[in-house]
C-alpha cells in the first residue's frame, strides 16, 4: 500500500531549499571580507585607469 503524503511538508520542504540556495548565493556575493572588497576596489580603479589611459581622443583621429 503507498504511503499517506503531506502536501503541506513537501511544499514547505521546497520553500526551505529555495530559500537556503539564495541564500547561499547571496553569501558569496556580499560575503566578502574588507580586505576582499578593498582589493576588488583597487583592480577595478587601475582598469578604469589603464583603460583611461589607452583612449585615443578625437582631435588625434581627425588629423591623420
Amino acid at each position: 500500500m503507498a504511503d499517506i503524503v503531506n502536501l503541506n511538508d513537501r511544499r514547505k520542504r521546497k520553500a526551505r531549499e529555495e530559500r537556503e540556495a539564495e541564500a547561499a548565493a547571496k553569501r558569496m556575493l556580499f560575503g566578502r571580507t574588507k580586505g576582499e572588497k578593498k582589493r576588488e576596489d583597487t583592480q577595478k580603479s587601475a582598469d578604469i585607469r589603464k583603460l583611461d589611459g589607452a583612449k585615443r581622443d578625437k582631435s588625434d583621429d581627425k588629423k591623420r
